[in-house]
């Protein structure tokens, strides 16, 4: 998986992810299910899919969004019908490192656990999905602020959508970095915009409209909305 998070073929012009993000998305998640109990409330077989979703969640990342890949048609778009491009990919990679010789450490699972792993780690890195978002936000206000719903309620939802849980817990640790320290959040941010500069270079060589809305013309950073500090 950490050769994946660099390999030359899909890294050489890769910024923000890599192995070092791939282990702060790692770190938080299990920060998030330790430090709120949430981790007492999980089967090992849960926090073991959970755990190993954060560190595959963007294995193989282009760099370049998935809306980048459906309208230049990509191979990856063709092979994932322009559904959730890059996190099937992600998957799908991961899976196959699994299936290379002495690279499965879970090949004592049963059958059975192996299963309910694999059905945890593809709900939940589609979760990462960014446009899911706003329909998972939407979920949870639903399920968390409607002026009817009790704590009983709240319980009920998780225990029976176990699955959309760890999906939230993932997706938040994969955006939380604006809730880190400034010089760390300032890090990642400032990689990714680059990152979206250098697409909105190719977007304009490519006489595509501009997906990003940034290219990186003159003084780039002049150009760095405030909304991402």
């Amino acid at each position: 998986v950490e050769e994946g998070l660099k390999s030359k073929q899909w890294y050489q012009r890769r910024v923000r992810v890599n192995a070092e993000y791939g282990a702060d998305v790692l770190i938080t998640t299990h920060n998030l299910i330790t430090l709120t109990g949430f981790a007492s409330w999980l089967t090992d077989i849960e926090i073991l899919s959970l755990l190993f979703s954060a560190i595959i969640h963007d294995v193989e990342h282009t760099g370049t969004t998935n809306n980048f890949h459906i309208c230049t048609g990509s191979p990856l778009t063709i092979m994932y019908n322009d559904r959730s491009v890059l996190e099937n990919h992600h998957i799908s990679t991961a899976y196959r490192y699994l299936e290379q010789a002495d690279c499965n450490p879970f090949d004592k699972l049963s059958k059975d656990d192996f299963r309910e792993m694999r059905g945890i780690v593809v709900e939940a890195v589609l979760g990462t999905d960014m446009s899911a978002h706003f329909t998972q936000i939407k979920n949870m206000q639903n399920a968390l602020f409607s002026p009817s719903s009790t704590q009983k309620d709240i319980a009920a939802f998780f225990s029976v959508n176990r699955n959309t849980a760890m999906t939230l817990v993932l997706h938040c640790a994969d955006i939380s970095h604006p809730t880190k320290p400034w010089e760390l959040h300032k890090t990642w941010t400032d990689n990714l915009m680059e990152e979206f500069f250098k697409q909105g270079d190719k977007e304009t060589a490519l006489g595509i409209p501009q997906l990003s809305t940034l290219q990186q013309t003159g003084d780039p950073y002049s150009r760095k909305p405030s909304w991402f500090y």
